[in-house]
């Protein structure tokens, strides 16, 4: 990896204490664990194959789905099976390498989603706003443009940060409080002064959230003064119905993001950010595929219609 240079630490390795302390809460927690992993690997995995497999949904607001799909999916295999894996047995130690590593591979593919709901956004907007030019606008080189963007700006955050992160040294406890790699309790490690690196890294993510977070709610604004204006009732609701899924994917996952990275890193809370992270790292992958196939009656007859062919090629 593009970090990996010599650090002069006093630490061979990282702890990680996981949720809790109890092996019978741990032994608890597995189960619910490894049924959300299952299920946003099926969800996620079956997004991305029903949009492939479909050529009605070869359009980019489907294109832009299945990368979100995608993302979510490696996001959750970077952190669950880790985090089940430490639950299960009592192996808790992780390198230096390792998590940098899973560090990294956390901010890009969160960093990544951040820009990629905005490219979701300005799509609505261009579908709902300008729909006679939206074949010319949203043309297949846009939206590989958009994609590339939002992968190198995360790619981007994530080495900067990482870089930061290890340029720190670490000689005094190796214990994680938490169940993964995260920038706040790794920083309360560093026995040298953080304050430059926080800055940071506080400006990366908040950047980063800020930056998206202005692109969609412009988007949104133009898309509700564009819905205020449509005569029908009938052409109101489909107009709403075609952004309430992307809008309500946002809400959630800004909401913990905003409540957990864009703070000082002295007002980290044990149990109030574990369970911010529990929600964010596992349950918003499971959370998308549902909310975004639930209330699209497209992805509901794209997977009747696929069903239907396998039942034909069968037969």
């Amino acid at each position: 990896m593009p970090w990996e240079v010599e650090n002069s630490t006093n630490v061979p390795d990282f702890i990680l204490m996981g949720l809790t302390d109890s092996e019978e809460i741990q032994q608890v927690l597995s189960m619910p664990f490894l049924l959300i992993y299952l299920t946003t690997v099926l969800g996620n995995a079956g997004m991305i194959l029903i949009i492939h497999l479909d050529l009605q949904l070869h359009i980019p607001m489907y294109f832009f789905l299945s990368h979100l799909s995608f993302l979510d999916l490696s996001y959750s295999t970077v952190i669950t099976p880790k985090t089940l894996e430490k639950l299960l047995t009592s192996k808790k130690h992780i390198s230096l390498s390792g998590c940098f590593t899973q560090m990294f591979f956390l901010i890009f593919l969160g960093a990544t989603e951040c820009f990629l709901l905005s490219s979701m956004a300005y799509d609505r907007y261009v579908a709902i706003c300008n729909p006679l030019q939206y074949p010319v606008v949203m043309a297949t080189r846009l939206c590989c443009a958009l994609i590339a963007g939002s992968y190198l700006i995360g790619y981007t955050d994530s080495l900067v940060t990482v870089i930061c992160m290890n340029s720190l040294h670490f000689c005094r406890s190796n214990v994680i409080h938490h169940f993964f790699c995260d920038v706040a309790p790794i920083l309360a490690l560093s026995c040298t002064d953080t304050h430059d690196t926080e800055i940071t890294i506080f400006f990366l993510s908040g950047s980063t959230l800020m930056v998206s977070l202005i692109t969609i709610s412009l988007s949104y604004r133009s898309i509700l003064s564009t819905i205020l204006k449509i005569n029908s009732t009938s052409g109101k609701h489909k107009a709403f119905s075609t952004c309430a899924s992307h809008l309500l994917g946002v809400t959630i996952f800004y909401s913990t993001m905003i409540f957990t990275y864009l703070k000082p890193t002295k007002s980290y809370s044990l149990g109030r950010d574990q369970v911010a992270s529990v929600f964010y790292t596992l349950v918003i992958p499971m959370l998308n595929p549902l909310i975004y196939s639930l209330r699209n009656r497209e992805v509901k007859n794209a997977l009747i219609r696929v069903m239907q062919k396998r039942t034909v090629s069968r037969q």
